[in-house]
């Protein structure tokens, strides 16, 4: 080319240069106008990216190393990429894969621009030394840029927590299968967690918690971050917002933050109900949330990296330790009976989720929760402990002042015995926490104590060994006949004291045959209690009768000083016997005794005892009573005698 045509050249070139700069002027004082569109800025942006690039340097084929003027220009480039973006408000990820990718690679290019200096040995002299500096005050704007992406992209597409918006995949699958993700429209979550089909590895159940279509962006994001020495910022920005939607989960599934002081304060009805909540929640949240948390962490920063185990322990500690402190308030409130059961379900369920917890806090940056998790778990275990101790003391201090009335099954009765029925549903947790390890080594047992199944019965007979749960349920029961007792000096009748212990004997004995409780108390146990109520149904009879069947017999009815029969002293024992039968049915009609059988059994063992005994009376000394002094026949009796035990109060 003549030299010639190089001088006409020059001015046509600079002309084109100040052109393109006057344009990249223009376009960035547009830019910076707050009142444009997203579309306008993405004309914008696109404008000067294309204009950045007419300018861009050409790099030097074949030679090994730049020098200082040719890295300025290259480092220029690069920031004038980086910095045109902080004067618009929009998101880069707002605008498109382009913009994306060209933010991107600037961002790279700086971190690789910077490697490149820092391997030089460079002074503050050297022009290079100043580029590095710069270098650092971009790259730092860039990353500061990059944490604000990182955080919207999480915030923005973040899924919310609800059946019908929600997929699952098996925690199996380490890849994102359009084809393995179901509705849980489908099936519930609490339908896969109970599924018996599910396996115990497989029963986690992960969901997404942030739209699949982010994940790459996400963790180029973070790679770059942490690859520019800001794992800091980026573990910040990641937990700050998951923090937040693990506070939202808890939420929705009702888990408002209450002090000590507030479930202390709390009425039994609206605990009971908070109790039953917090079960059902801590399950999914665990299983569900957390799991579905830590397969975030992990696929965003990289499964079992420090950072990823630090960002899913410091985003899920508030939030985990928050469910744990309502269990902590219900272990230290007091140890009221019916508070057993609410403390056992927390407790089961907690045992339950502990390979969980154990799992996803590992390492030992989590171990704070873990072994928060595990001491709640021991508090809520010495909280069963010490509930039914006084579940026992509140029975032995059970007084009245009044005899029950009727003589039936005393309530009491009927809450111990309903209330150790109940606590079969607990009986492996119960055996663990009852469980008095010195006690039991102590005891041999002899067969009066040992809880037999009919299995065990059709053995050699060999004393075994009680259970602890046994152990301490045949405790109760002995505290509860022994209240029994002294309920039933409360009667002034001799009668009506063993009516009163036949009847709550027999309804212990009939509660534990008929339920779970006949494995832990055994054969044996109730077969002594049918003993003890019906030697009580004799010493009623004997009570309640000898007395008026003692108007029946001969002695004293003959006339003094002669084998003759008084008629006189046969109508007065007759008249008598009238008195003390109608006396005897007003009284123990009231009477009460509620299983038909006993009832029916006691009226016929009673009336062959009455009807016999009368109708030999009547039957011997017929020759010397009148009809009209027989005022009941045997047949009216029989049938008074069925209107006994039905506790309504009846007159002859």
């Amino acid at each position: 080319m003549a030299v010639e045509e190089i001088e006409t050249m020059i001015p046509e070139l600079e002309r084109e240069e100040k052109l393109i700069s006057a344009a990249k002027h223009l376009v960035n004082a547009l830019g910076s106008n707050n009142n444009l569109t997203s579309d306008a800025k993405k004309i914008l942006a696109d404008l000067g990216s294309q204009l950045s690039s007419m300018c861009m340097p050409s790099e030097k084929e074949g030679e090994e190393e730049e020098d200082a003027s040719s890295v300025e220009d290259r480092f220029d480039f690069i920031q004038e990429k980086i910095m045109r973006w902080e004067e618009y408000q929009s998101m880069i990820w707002d605008l498109g894969p382009e913009e994306v990718s060209e933010y991107m690679n600037a961002a790279n290019d700086t971190l690789q621009l910077i490697e490149k200096l820092e391997g030089l040995q460079l002074s503050k002299e050297d022009k290079e030394y100043k580029i590095l500096l710069r270098a650092y005050n971009v790259l730092q704007t860039a990353m500061a840029r990059l944490e604000e992406e990182f955080k919207n992209l999480l915030i923005q597409n973040r899924q919310p927590f609800e059946p019908e918006y929600v997929s699952f995949r098996s925690s199996e699958e380490d890849a994102i299968d359009e084809n393995s993700v179901v509705s849980l429209g489908d099936e519930s979550i609490e339908e896969l967690l109970h599924r018996d089909s599910v396996s115990r590895a497989s029963e986690e159940v992960i969901i997404d918690l942030v739209h699949p279509d982010v994940m790459p962006d996400l963790r180029c994001i973070a790679n770059l971050l942490i690859a520019s020495s800001y794992v800091l910022e980026c573990s910040h920005a990641y937990t700050i917002v998951r923090r937040d939607a693990l506070d939202e989960c808890l939420f929705i599934l009702e888990m408002e933050r209450l002090s000590i002081e507030d479930v202390l304060k709390m009425e039994w009805g609206t605990l009971n109900s908070k109790v039953k909540r917090w079960v059902w929640a801590v399950k999914i949240f665990v299983r569900v949330y957390l799991s579905s948390e830590k397969w975030l962490s992990d696929q965003i920063f990289g499964a079992g990296e420090p950072v990823s185990i630090a960002c899913f322990v410091d985003a899920s500690k508030a939030s985990m330790l928050q469910l744990l402190n309502f269990g902590v308030a219900m272990s230290i409130g007091p140890h009221k009976p019916e508070k057993l059961f609410c403390i056992l379900d927390m407790y089961e369920v907690l045992a339950d989720l502990m390979p969980d917890i154990d799992a996803l806090y590992s390492d030992e940056v989590g171990s704070y929760v873990k072994i928060e998790f595990h001491e709640v778990l021991q508090r809520l275990g010495n909280c069963v402990r010490a509930t039914f101790l006084e579940f026992g003391n509140a029975i032995a201090s059970n007084a009245s002042s009044t005899a029950f009335v009727g003589g039936g099954i005393h309530p009491l009765t009927r809450y111990v015995m309903n209330y150790l029925r109940t606590l079969t549903d607990y009986t492996e947790t119960l055996n663990l926490l009852l469980k008095d390890q010195e006690e039991e080594d102590a005891i041999s047992l002899s067969p009066d104590t040992s809880p037999r199944t009919e299995e065990d019965s059709r053995s050699q007979g060999s004393p075994g060994r009680v259970s602890s749960m046994a152990l301490h349920f045949r405790s109760v029961a002995s505290i509860l006949e022994s209240n029994l007792e002294d309920k039933s000096m409360l009667y002034k009748e001799a009668s009506l004291q063993h009516l009163f212990l036949m009847n709550n004997l027999h309804y212990m004995a009939e509660k534990i045959k008929g339920s779970e409780l006949r494995r832990i108390y055994g054969d044996e146990w109730i077969r002594k209690r049918n003993s003890k109520f019906q030697q009580h149904a004799m010493k009623y009879e004997r009570a309640s009768w000898s007395s008026i069947l003692n108007l029946l017999k001969d002695e004293g009815i003959h006339v003094p000083g002669t084998n003759s029969i008084s008629k006189g002293l046969i109508k007065e024992r007759l008249t008598s016997f009238y008195l003390a039968f109608e006396d005897a049915y007003r009284i123990q009609t009231a009477w009460f005794i509620p299983d038909v059988r006993l009832r029916e059994d006691l009226r016929i063992s009673t009336s062959l005892r009455v009807i016999q005994a009368y109708r030999t009376f009547v039957g011997r000394h017929s020759s010397h009573i009148r009809d009209k002094y027989i005022k009941y026949t045997a047949d009216d009796l029989e049938n008074y005698l069925l209107d006994f035990f039905e506790g309504f109060q009846k007159w002859l």
